[in-house]
């Protein structure tokens, strides 16, 4: 999760917790028949939320259901916003590497990810690699994309970043597996003229 979308996340839930926490202890204790300021919504344990004066009070207003439902799709907008940036899949900040003696290392997890991108990117016909560490620290999977060139056997290319790539990633990390999911493409290319 980026530093920003954290701080996003930390500071609405904060607010969100604030503002239901002062609205919930509020009512509650004017249903116990503490005083109210004059302000407030409620004045009594028996008063209702809204009167008929205040739920009547705009119906004539032509801008008033247009401004309220504008207002509440760009809450909800913001709620799935805010809802799938915390829902999605994240990369794999760290793997944690067991140096054999106990005590464990970590390994950055976009170290890693570089690695077995530029082997990949090594491997006879991938023309771009790129790598995904996706799991949990110390059961890590890759999602891995190659892009291949025209005339390339995809069974090999797969086989040769299967054994290659792959294995010595998780040789290097000392990783007793290391799932990868592959997606492969082809390199658009014109239709050659047959003679």
């Amino acid at each position: 999760m980026s530093a920003v979308l954290r701080t996003v996340n930390r500071v609405l839930t904060a607010l969100a917790g604030l503002v239901l926490l002062a609205l919930g202890g509020a009512v509650l204790a004017v249903g116990f028949d503490a005083p109210a300021p004059s302000w407030w919504v409620h004045q009594g344990p028996h008063d209702v939320l809204l009167s008929n004066a205040e739920r009547t009070r705009w119906r004539e207003a032509g801008w008033w259901w247009p401004v309220v439902i504008a207002g509440l799709a760009v809450l909800l907008l913001l709620a799935l916003w805010w809802l799938v940036a915390v829902v999605r899949r994240r990369r794999l900040t760290e793997v944690l590497v067991d140096t054999g003696d106990g005590e464990g290392a970590t390994l950055r997890g976009r170290a890693l990810e570089d690695v077995v991108a530029g082997e990949a990117d090594r491997v006879d016909g991938v023309e771009r690699a790129g790598v995904r560490l996706t799991g949990r620290r110390d059961a890590p999977a890759a999602r891995v994309r190659l892009l291949l060139a025209p005339h390339v056997d995809p069974g090999t290319a797969l086989h040769d970043l299967t054994t290659r790539a792959l294995a010595h990633g998780r040789d290097s990390a000392n990783l007793a597996s290391l799932p990868a999911e592959v997606q492969l493409r082809g390199v658009k290319h014109g239709a050659e003229r047959v003679n």
